[in-house]
């Protein structure tokens, strides 16, 4: 579940801004598990200087240098990965909008149904990109792994050590029965002490979970016929 969704605003008529944020605080309060925060700018070059790490960028197209179009190339070339929604009344302007790989345009004046049906999509993406990555804390740093690079999950002490595709290992605290509540279902307990991602199993044998990279992991007796399930569950949901 998305905990929190950081939004800009930026455009150069206030009461726009304003309607903005009017029509976001009308749509979130549906989301009662979801704090939001919204950010006015009223130039591309003020968006450009606050340092970014937004989720969703709002973005009039028709403003003083560097207009809208000018200020997403810039984001993009820095390699700002914001969900860009475009404003603006001209038509026209929505093939150039394709370049910066912009989520959705509107049309001034904006209609409330269609703000709905682009922030659903938003919404959804979030959550769908959440879901498919693990946010973890090791003192003052913050680190977002996909999942899809882990390929196990062990506990020593109170330690968890994330041991990733590229042979690379993270460690932080944290309780194994948590980190399973975050992850998901195509993570498998095959031991008190390990959590196994079901896309690396290449079978079982000897108490052990063989892995694709060649590593091999300990299964316990009375759990091996439920990884042997889950796998089959896990790969026919996929339609291998």
């Amino acid at each position: 579940m998305i905990n929190r969704i950081k939004f800009a605003v930026c455009d150069d008529e206030p009461q726009m801004v304003q309607e903005i944020e009017g029509l976001l605080a009308d749509y979130l309060k549906e989301y009662l598990g979801i704090s939001y925060s919204i950010c006015p700018f009223d130039s591309g070059r003020s968006l450009l200087e606050s340092g970014g790490g937004f989720d969703v960028i709002f973005l009039d197209v028709q403003m003083e240098p560097p207009d809208g179009m000018e200020t997403a190339r810039i984001l993009r070339q820095r390699g700002d990965q914001s969900l860009l929604v475009f404003i603006s009344v001209l038509k026209e302007c929505v093939f150039d909008a394709f370049s910066v790989e912009a989520w959705d345009y509107l049309l001034k004046p904006l209609d409330s149904g269609q703000f709905r049906r682009t922030m659903d999509r938003v919404v959804r993406f979030l959550e769908q990109r959440t879901a498919k990555s693990l946010l973890i804390q090791r003192g003052t740093v913050c680190e977002v792994l996909p999942l899809s690079e882990i390929v196990y999950c062990e506990v020593q002490g109170r330690k968890i050590y994330l041991h990733k595709r590229d042979g690379t290992v993270t460690g932080y605290y944290e309780r194994l029965e948590a980190l399973e509540r975050q992850i998901g279902g195509h993570f498998f307990k095959c031991h008190r002490s390990y959590l196994v991602n079901l896309d690396y199993v290449r079978g079982c044998q000897g108490g052990q979970v063989l892995l694709s990279q060649g590593e091999a992991i300990p299964v316990s007796r009375l759990r091996e016929q439920d990884l042997m399930r889950a796998l089959l569950r896990y790969m026919k949901e996929k339609d291998f």
